[in-house]
């Protein structure tokens, strides 16, 4: 089996669209559909600055586009979800955002993060729901519906989930621990993606700490952002990969794409030579593709990720012609 892609290069770029009215700033990461009859919606999340203490919060903005995805629509005018509330596991932002139909419902799984002492940060999943056909959403409860646990110690999130039979499959990471790696460096982190499953989206069973992709890069290999879809005879996962640490600037220890095909949805075989290829130097994705979200759209799949700078200047589109 070979994967086959035209890639279509970015598609949107958040400093076009940038305003204090729809709460656009730097970023457009993650991007997340949700497919109408006539027109696409991609969830993605933004950063602004926070006031109060001048660091950036994200939040989640969309961006509607025609189902052949080649013209923009309409930007979002109005705030999605509320922010999160003092001391809440979602206090600081949700990145990412991911939409799901589910029993004449339309969900959202957000990753909450929020800020900590010791570490930077802490993530959790909470649920959402739309009552307007998914241009707002409304928190189930203040509370997370799957964070840290016995054997996973910290940084739940990225859930990927999908309706199959009545039934909500769940693709996520999970962290395995923080480290400091030099003297004089921060703490940094490394996180897995692992699988759980439900029947109302609140209460989920996961085999906790089980690893469902293998490493190629050794057991500080950090994976995340995993996205299914079926299509042939087999479940196709993409997902991102990285060193654990100097991974921001250092040269080819940053996110690239990673691929593994599956029969189950548990257990799974990698192939990363089955991504769409790397930009050239000097392009939107020449040095990182990251944060992929695979998707049917009319018969025809695509591939939405983010390129260098983990987002900050917007996604781009690649298109399957062949299994």
């Amino acid at each position: 089996m070979t994967l086959q892609w035209i890639n279509r290069g970015k598609i949107f770029d958040p400093t076009d669209y940038a305003s204090s009215d729809n709460g656009i700033g730097v970023f457009a990461q993650s991007p997340q559909t949700l497919v109408f009859d006539d027109f696409v919606r991609i969830f993605f999340s933004t950063r602004t600055v926070d006031p109060h203490n001048g660091k950036y919060a994200s939040h989640v903005a969309f961006v509607d586009m025609d189902k052949r995805l080649n013209k923009i629509i309409a930007v979002n005018q109005q705030p999605i979800i509320s922010p999160g509330e003092l001391g809440c596991f979602d206090e600081h932002g949700i990145f990412p955002f991911n939409v799901v139909r589910h029993q004449d419902q339309i969900l959202a799984f957000t990753t909450g993060w929020n800020r900590r002492v010791s570490v930077s940060v802490d993530t959790a999943i909470g649920l959402a729901v739309s009552k307007d056909e998914g241009t707002t959403f409304q928190r189930y409860g203040m509370g997370p519906v799957m964070a840290a646990s016995l054997h996973e110690p910290c940084l739940v999130a990225d859930a990927f989930v999908k309706s199959i039979n009545d039934e909500l499959h769940m693709w996520y990471i999970f962290g395995t621990g923080w480290k400091q790696y030099a003297p004089d460096s921060a703490p940094d982190r490394t996180y897995k993606i692992g699988y759980a499953h439900s029947k109302d989206g609140i209460h989920w069973q996961r085999n906790e700490a089980r690893q469902i992709i293998p490493d190629v890069l050794g057991a500080q290999e950090s994976q995340a952002l995993p996205t299914v879809i079926h299509a042939g005879d087999r479940y196709h996962m993409f997902f991102c990969y990285r060193e654990s640490w100097d991974f921001r600037k250092a040269s080819g220890r940053g996110y690239r794409l990673g691929y593994a095909w599956s029969y189950d949805m548990q257990n799974w075989t990698r192939d990363d030579t089955q991504v769409p290829p790397v930009g050239k130097p000097g392009e939107w994705d020449g040095d990182m593709q990251c944060y992929p979200h695979i998707f049917e759209c009319d018969g025809n799949i695509y591939l939405l990720y983010n390129g260098n700078e983990f987002g900050r200047f917007g996604f781009g589109l690649a298109e399957l012609t062949a299994l």
